[in-house]
């Protein structure tokens, strides 16, 4: 018998780090190879984690709940059907013990890779990363590791190390004071301590709903999008009575012919990812001290379920037509409720598109889809009487347009231009100019 480990896997180009949210296994439970493990979170999407091999369940190293960093390990199984002898659980810490203190030397550039909540952890507490031993792969640092430090109070701050004798510390102090002026001695700031959660009354008849793990993903990012990306918003008005004929005429037939429905939802994506293609611009992300220009044109679509929201992605949206980007919302939207979306169907957004409309809503200011520069709501399509070039009125159907923007990547009059080029093309869009084949 042989025990093997089954560890954290990257389930996202970005993805440092999953929640176990929901073990299907136990201690002592029999697996066949591929079979499910455990359901596991990110803020990029829900996937399961299969078995790599055919044995019994050994240990459930993380419990549900826990996040662990990409690499790590959740549970160990002992394969059944090997000839080979079983390892010395004493000689296999010996040679880890070894590989990690060769590796933590050698791979310094992976231990310097820190996940984003490690990052926040650390600036949030005056946490030195430089004297923190991780315990990930390759000695890389993790949420878990920093957590201990912070319950066991020996924070190692940058100057003092972890542990260093009291007798160090006033030596040190005393050193810094003979070479600089009292004038300028100042007391250490105290380290930021970690914002504490609000403390809300609970009545009689209150209901506590716990925080899933794919909300806290959802609050996340939302936060980390308005803390960073200053949002700037507008909205055009668009009459998209000649579009809601077309659709309207062939959406019967459509259904019978194709076996999915005519969405308007369809039309708006389609003329977004044309207009994309026209204002490039639009199609850029924020990266630093840099911004960064998407070649392809992939729009991310926003669905929702009961409790959590997904944005699955169209990919190369501007190269399909009506119809092919009307199956791929329809197969989209049909993965996200069934619990069957994979972590490639979230990936390579670089515009966010979300028919808000379907919920009744006449105008919205949506939250950027992070790193992304800009997200659209397409409103709900409401009849109101317009005045006509000739001065008359008349009965339309009308739709608002509303746009978030990141001011760091985009301004005003390329906005504009864009949300005038794509209502140019909705309002042109009729049997005679526009095929949905």
């Amino acid at each position: 018998m042989v025990i093997e480990q089954i560890k954290m896997p990257q389930l996202g180009e970005s993805v440092t780090e999953g929640t176990i949210s929901k073990w299907l296994v136990s201690v002592g439970d029999k697996v066949n190879k591929y079979d499910p493990l455990a359901e596991v979170m990110t803020d990029k999407v829900n996937a399961e984690v299969p078995s790599s091999f055919t044995g019994t369940i050994k240990e459930l190293v993380a419990e549900d709940g826990d996040t662990l960093a990409v690499g790590e390990i959740i549970c160990t199984i002992e394969i059944e059907g090997s000839n080979a002898e079983e390892v010395s659980v004493s000689e296999q810490k010996a040679e880890v013990s070894e590989t990690v203190a060769v590796t933590q030397q050698k791979d310094q550039g992976n231990k310097a890779r820190y996940s984003p909540a490690v990052l926040k952890i650390s600036q949030e507490n005056g946490i030195d990363l430089t004297q923190v031993t991780g315990t990930g792969a390759s000695g890389r640092i993790t949420r878990k590791d920093l957590l201990k430090l912070i319950e066991s109070g020996n924070i190692p701050t940058a100057g003092v190390k972890a542990g260093a004798p009291k007798q160090a510390e006033e030596a040190q102090a005393a050193t810094v004071q003979e070479r600089v002026p009292s004038v300028l001695t100042q007391p250490a700031a105290a380290p930021k301590q970690p914002v504490p959660a609000p403390s809300i009354p609970v009545a009689a008849g209150d209901i506590e709903i716990p925080v899933t793990g794919i909300r806290k993903a959802i609050a996340a990012n939302m936060l980390r999008s308005k803390h960073e990306a200053p949002h700037a918003w507008t909205m055009i008005e668009v009459d998209a009575t000649n579009l809601v004929e077309y659709r309207n005429s062939l959406k019967d037939e459509f259904k019978k012919k194709e076996g999915f429905n005519l969405t308007f939802f369809a039309f708006f994506v389609k003329a977004v990812a044309q207009a994309l293609k026209e204002y490039p611009q639009i199609n850029s992300m924020w990266a630093g001290d840099k911004i960064i220009q998407k070649k392809d044109i992939n729009i991310s679509i926003a669905v929702a379920t009961d409790d959590a929201l997904y944005v699955p992605v169209i990919k190369h949206a501007d190269e399909k037509t009506i119809k092919g980007i009307a199956r791929e919302i329809s197969e989209l939207a049909s993965k996200v409720r069934n619990g069957k979306l994979r972590s490639e169907d979230m990936q390579g957004g670089t515009f966010t598109v979300n028919n808000t409309g379907s919920f009744g809503s006449v105008q919205s200011a949506g939250i950027i889809n992070y790193p992304q520069a800009a997200i659209l709501q397409v409103e709900s399509i409401v009849k109101r009487p317009v005045v006509m070039n000739n001065g008359m009125i008349a009965v339309r159907d009308m739709v608002n347009l509303c746009m978030s923007l990141d001011h760091r990547v985009l301004d005003g009059l390329v906005c504009g231009r864009f949300m005038q080029r794509v209502k140019e093309i909705l309002e042109n869009t009729s049997k005679s100019t526009t095929s949905i084949y």
